[in-house]
C-alpha cells in the first residue's frame, strides 16, 4: 500500500494534486498498470473503481492531503477521475471550501 503523507496544498496546485492522486491510483489498482490513464477519464465508466476501492480513495485524499471530505461532496461525480478529485481537493483547500 501507498505510504501516506501528508501534502501541504498551499503549495501545490491541481495539477500537483492531480499527479499525485494518479500515481496512487497507479500503484494500488493493478487495472492501471498496462493501460494509458488521462485526468478527464471516467474511471467507473472504464470499470476500474469498486465500492471498497472508493473507501480507500476517500481515505487517501483525507489523510494525504489534509481535508476532510463533507458528505455533499461524497458523490460520483467528485470521485469519477484524476481531474475531478484534483478539483475537489483545491477546493476544500480554498479558504471558501474549509
Amino acid at each position: 500500500m501507498h505510504d501516506e503523507a501528508v501534502v501541504n496544498m498551499a503549495d501545490v496546485t491541481v495539477a500537483d494534486a492531480a499527479a499525485n492522486i494518479r500515481a496512487y491510483l497507479r500503484e494500488n489498482m493493478t487495472a492501471f498498470k498496462d493501460v494509458e490513464l488521462h485526468d478527464e477519464d471516467n474511471i467507473f465508466e472504464r470499470g476500474f473503481f469498486t465500492s471498497l476501492f472508493a473507501m480507500q480513495l476517500l481515505h487517501y485524499v483525507e489523510s494525504t492531503f489534509d481535508v476532510e471530505v463533507p458528505d455533499d461532496y461524497i458523490v460520483l461525480r467528485n470521485f469519477s477521475s484524476v481531474r475531478r478529485l484534483a478539483d475537489m481537493v483545491a477546493d476544500l483547500k480554498s479558504p471558501s471550501g474549509e
